[in-house]
């Protein structure tokens, strides 16, 4: 007989062909404690960035939160946990934590319902971006490992009376210790959980649970309201001219404005539209949320960040039902994940899955295929019409993928999207290539409304949200508005305005020149191209039309 030492792989597989036994509820107390031990990093560098640890009362505090922790999710298992479900339900749990814990630890996000709200809303190809070897590795060893550990357990079988009996002992010693910490650390706890709201989305699984019932609920209520019309009374204007105008609303992906040239960023990633003296660009602009998902709907409604309620604005008209109501032609052209519903009935055309071969290389167009076939479409509709421009701008992690190879020009550019590969310097260049092609993608729709000789035209672009690039150990967006960095929520909006629609509009492009850096936000979309328009309708705000204030009096 071998009397050879046992080799790893040897333990690992008797360990894996060991059957070990124990109760639902032994199975429920050590699954709450391996996600609190094992799931939660990020929460655990977040309480301790926020706590003296110099001495003892500090450490006992994170004890405190460690209980606690525990004692919840302990406390949720034991409610739903059967024999016969157990094991399902905390595979499931297990898999989706292993994912959840890698995004917020890579990434430093937090898991509240916009977020989760963000996941459910993406589609194949953005979702794949996510999916890198690292994410893989942290799936394999978080994920598929502890789940067949899980599948090797048995779960003993007792008799129902005593099965309850234990589960309601087990329930009621759990809530004594959960009140008993609660009570010894209440003012520790609950200043910390005041001061810092948002913490609660980093603890895992804790935070995707609570925020996808909260999505579902949300949903299951928005369906069963009424919806909301909006500006049924809107009345188009004759123009003065008597030409059809179009405008063409570009809605950027992820550009902040930080890193844009024309508002004084130290690189001039925007310099074709720089070159332009007819080109307005704002600098002190504020985003309406931090993710694509909030703030396309909000800069779209008439309530906007200064009235915000999501179900209100989910439910209601937008901005181009009300033009539709005044009989402008509306269309939304998409290089991303859709309108979210801001568009709802109106023309729709995806580029998602677009065949052009200059453009598109079989995973995603660049967004210049958005002006593809836009001629024949402004062509095909006579009168006042508005184009919405839906970009995939700057949409990460794959910075390096949003442009052509000749926009490379900061180098050397992070050219994977496991972020923390890469140099601080490497994320900016990729990132502030993206940025040049955006810029030439909006120098490339000027030149094309120029060049409409029968209409009077004008540009509006605006970037939906910021985005971090390591600042702070963030990256990407969508962090709770209430402590999101500026980085976040300052974006670039730009005006450019043909020197027709000036004339018929009495606009003062010298005016607006000199109203660059007066504070605005993405609420001021709504009336402005309501009043450039010149769309008459109850729902209009002169006080929040930017350009109102630069219309010299008719003559």
């Amino acid at each position: 007989m071998s009397n050879a030492p046992t080799s790893g792989i040897d333990r690992l597989l008797q360990f894996l062909r060991a059957r070990p036994q124990m109760s639902v509820e032994g199975l429920a107390v050590i699954a709450a404690l391996a996600f609190t031990v094992f799931y939660n990093s990020a929460f655990w560098a977040f309480l301790a960035a926020k706590m003296d640890l110099t001495g003892a009362k500090g450490w006992l505090v994170i004890a405190a939160f460690a209980v606690l922790v525990w004692g919840l999710h302990t406390l949720l298992f034991l409610l739903v946990l059967a024999r016969w479900n157990a094991k399902p339900i905390l595979a499931v749990v297990t898999i989706a934590s292993a994912l959840a814990t890698y995004y917020v630890s890579a990434y430093s996000v937090f898991l509240d319902a916009d977020m989760i709200r963000n996941v459910l809303h993406s589609e194949p190809k953005e979702a794949s971006e996510l999916l890198t070897a690292g994410m893989l590795w942290f799936a394999l060893i978080y994920g598929v490992l502890p789940v067949l550990v899980l599948w090797r357990v048995e779960l003993v079988k007792s008799p129902w009376l005593h099965a309850s009996g234990r589960r309601v002992l087990a329930i009621l010693g759990v809530v004594m210790l959960l009140v008993a910490v609660g009570l010894t650390f209440f003012q520790d706890v609950s200043a910390l959980m005041r001061n810092n709201k948002p913490m609660r989305y980093l603890v895992t699984p804790g935070n995707w649970i609570t925020s996808l019932f909260r999505v579902a609920q949300e949903a299951m209520a928005t369906s069963s309201r009424p919806h909301i019309p909006v500006g049924t009374d809107a009345v188009l204007t004759p123009s003065r001219g008597g030409r059809p105008k179009l405008l063409v609303i570009v809605v950027g992906e992820t550009v902040r404005e930080q890193n844009w040239g024309l508002s004084g960023y130290e690189r001039n990633t925007t310099p074709e539209l720089a070159a332009r003296p007819d080109v307005v660009n704002f600098s002190n602009v504020t985003a309406c949320g931090t993710s694509t998902e909030v703030s396309l709907p909000c800069m779209f409604s008439a309530l906007g960040r200064r009235n915000y309620d999501k179900d209100a604005i989910a439910r209601s008209d937008s901005l181009l039902h009300v033009l539709d109501h005044a009989g402008v032609a509306t269309s939304w052209r998409d290089n991303q994940t859709g309108c979210k519903g801001v568009c709802d009935g109106l023309p729709f055309e995806s580029f998602l899955h677009a065949d052009v071969p200059e453009l598109c290389n079989g995973e995603r167009c660049l967004d210049e295929v958005l002006l593809h076939g836009l001629a024949e479409r402004v062509a095909a509709e006579q009168g006042t019409q508005v184009v919405v421009l839906h970009q995939l701008g700057n949409h990460g992690p794959s910075y390096f993928s949003r442009y052509p190879r000749e926009f490379e020009r900061f180098v050397p550019a992070c050219h994977t999207t496991q972020l923390g590969e890469c140099s601080a310097q490497e994320v900016i260049n990729a990132y502030d290539n993206s940025i040049l092609y955006t810029d030439h993608f909006l120098a490339r729709t000027i030149e094309f409304l120029a060049s409409q000789e029968d209409r009077d035209t004008a540009m509006i672009y605006v970037s939906d949200h910021g985005e971090s690039l390591g600042e702070g150990g963030l990256f990407l967006h969508g962090i709770p508005y209430q402590i999101a960095p500026e980085t976040q929520t300052k974006v670039p909006l730009v005006v450019w305005l043909s020197p027709g629609l000036q004339r018929t509009a009495n606009i003062s492009l010298a005016c607006l020149m000199r109203s660059r850096a007066e504070p605005l936000s993405h609420d001021n979309l709504f009336s402005s191209v309501l009043g450039l328009l010149g769309v008459s309708t109850s729902v209009y705000d002169p006080r929040m039309d930017i350009l109102r204030g630069c219309q010299r009096p008719s003559a």
